[in-house]
């Protein structure tokens, strides 16, 4: 550390950024105490340094910038030894600014062991002995419905450690959850096959397991077993889930690593996926800050992983494309050859690549979850010119279909994350079948701020409508009728511009600006939440008049079984008696309603296997 000095003022560090020479090198920048706080590498140190002085820059850069108190430069023969040379430095000062590589596996995985009689859990902690992963799972919904399958269909032992002898069977047995191999109720080979089926599930190979399950599912609705065909059905609607969820099994012996990166304003999270012999080996997670361009942060990142961490296998896979021609000459430097660098744009390596970017993305959002996203909101002020942070957002945005169902949705952002025990949703009333957005949303904002204003309860900082001006004009025209003076935006998705009220020309922001990105969330949380509530009722209508179009069967008979079964399929495995009891009709007429039903979803799926076939 240098001796604490006078800080230089942002004109005399630009006027110091001119200086720099037009060689290659290292730059550094010291605080007001003298420690060095960023450090960074340039092809041409002169401009590099100039730009953090010139032009608009964002929050993250603004931060690092007000913080500078000196700069220094080392200049160096070529980019390459800069590379090298910067991370030297970056390891012996660890500056603050500069990436720092703490790993953090927040997401757990699947087990199944290398034993005699192997077992199959959940675990964050991978052990080199053997032993298949499957995974990792952002989504713990499919990790606990992977493992909830394969024990209903393929149970292995649930014991710690290696098996021990036993007399009697432990409850598991006798619950049909376990084959009992520690008193012999099975021998090692068949036990061996169910191992291979539970491999072969969590895999991914699904298909004929799934026409076993549908066969017998068939086959007991049609012996009047109807919970075991319900069973099944869950069975199978689980395995179609978790088909769409399996990404990361291949036959590729080729190593390969996956490297991703996802940024928020200075927040980033990199990870990187390990496939060796076909399987997942390791998965590493690296939740940083960034105060660079995202290019020069998946640099410095790649950098200082693979001169800490195993050498990579024979392919890199990078989800971000940038110049890797001083990377490729890093990863030269030994005696072999280094990995190849590829950016693919489709086929399995772009699949893993995604999901190695959805680990990024959850373990980001649930930081920025946790730890509110202050940076973007001030971004935000300063764009809109509001009078304070906007910590409470409130979106709207109305969903309707050639008239049908017109609802409306309104969402609610605290410090710039979603705060969901506050959406409200609205059914439209005063459209009477016409379409007109602009009335839909007058309705919706005075309905929602009359009531506010009469209960006494706080305003939103900012209110956010999902359209242009036309949207906004409308909403602020009630706002200005109640006596308030809300700020609000509009933000239209097509060019994705700001309109403010009574303005013809819209802002644009900068693609990947922090602002923009809130009110992009509230705009996709908004449009998700009124949709879905949308396509909910119309689906409630649907099949109210799929069940009228059974003879006998009118409105009020129709609601009653659909609230009593909650859906067409759940009431056509039901027993005809169920059906009588629970929905109050006759013994004939509930042999109708299933009758039609069942004949109905035999046609249906005639139809769809015919398509099939053309297809073929």
């Amino acid at each position: 550390m240098t001796a604490p000095q006078e800080p230089l003022s942002f004109d005399e560090l630009k006027e110091r950024a001119k200086g720099f020479p037009q060689e290659p090198g290292v730059y550094l920048m010291r605080d007001v105490t003298g420690t060095i706080i960023y450090v960074g590498k340039a092809k041409v140190l002169v401009n590099r340094v100039k730009s953090y002085f010139t032009g608009e820059k964002d929050i993250k850069t603004r931060n690092l910038v007000r913080r500078i108190a000196s700069m220094e430069f080392i200049v160096a023969g070529n980019e390459y030894e800069a590379l090298l040379l910067e991370n030297v430095l970056i390891k012996e000062h660890h500056p603050r600014f500069n990436i720092r590589l703490k790993d953090d596996k927040s997401y757990p995985m699947i087990r199944l062991t290398k034993e005699e009689f192997p077992r199959v859990f959940k675990t964050r902690r991978m052990v080199d002995d053997g032993s298949d992963y499957f995974g990792p799972f952002p989504n713990l919904k499919h990790l606990d419905l992977s493992l909830e399958v394969a024990d209903k269909l393929f149970p292995l032992r649930k014991c710690k450690g290696p098996l021990k002898k036993r007399k009697e069977p432990c409850l598991y047995y006798h619950l049909g959850q376990c084959l009992g191999p520690c008193v012999g109720k099975v021998e090692e080979p068949l036990y061996r096959k169910q191992v291979n089926r539970v491999r072969g599930l969590l895999s991914g190979r699904t298909v004929g397991l799934q026409r076993a399950l549908t066969a017998q599912m068939r086959l007991a609705s049609t012996n009047l077993r109807f919970e075991a065909a319900a069973e099944l059905r869950d069975t199978l609607k689980a395995l179609v889930e978790l088909e769409s969820a399996q990404k990361i099994i291949d036959l590729n012996p080729e190593q390969r690593d996956y490297v991703a990166m996802v940024s928020d304003s200075n927040q980033a999270t990199f990870v990187v996926l390990q496939m060796r012999g076909g399987k997942l080996l390791g998965r590493d997670l690296f939740p940083t800050e960034i105060y660079s361009t995202d290019d020069e942060a998946f640099e410095e990142f790649l950098i200082q992983y693979y001169s800490d961490h195993a050498v990579p296998g024979s392919a890199v896979y990078l989800s971000k494309v940038f110049d890797v021609a001083a990377l490729r000459q890093f990863f030269d430097r030994g005696e072999q050859p280094g990995p190849q660098i590829h950016f693919p744009e489709g086929g399995r390596h772009l699949s893993i690549l995604k999901m190695a970017t959805e680990n990024a993305l959850m373990d980001l959002k649930k930081r920025l979850e946790t730890g509110g996203n202050q940076h973007a909101l001030v971004e935000l002020k300063k764009v809109l010119n509001l009078p304070k942070m906007p910590q409470r957002i409130e979106g709207f945005d109305i969903a309707q279909l050639d008239g049908t169902n017109p609802v409306a949705s309104l969402i609610s952002f605290w410090n710039g994350n979603p705060d969901r025990k506050n959406y409200r949703k609205f059914h439209i009333k005063s459209l009477d079948g016409a379409i007109d957005d602009f009335q839909a949303m007058k309705e919706v904002v005075a309905r929602r701020y009359s009531r506010l204003l009469n209960e006494g309860k706080e305003l939103p900082d900012l209110i956010m409508v999902d359209g242009g001006k036309g949207q906004v004009n409308a909403a602020h025209a009630v706002l200005e009728a109640l006596g308030l003076s809300i700020p609000l935006v509009g933000l239209a998705k097509r060019e994705e511009e700001l309109f403010l009220p009574h303005t013809s020309e819209p802002i644009l922001l900068p693609r990947g600006n922090s602002a923009l990105r809130v009110l992009q969330a509230v705009r996709d949380e908004t449009h998700r939440f009124a949709t879905g509530f949308n396509q909910k009722l119309r689906a409630k209508t649907l099949k109210l008049s799929t069940l009228e179009g059974v003879p006998g069967i009118g409105e009020v008979r129709s609601r009653k079984l659909l609230q009593e079964f909650g859906s067409l399929e759940a009431l056509s495995l039901a027993d005809p008696s169920e059906i009588a009891l629970r929905g109050g009709i006759g013994e004939a007429l509930a042999e109708t309603v299933k009758t039609y039903l069942v004949e109905k979803q035999n046609r249906t799926q005639t139809v769809k296997e015919m398509k099939r076939t053309r297809r073929s």
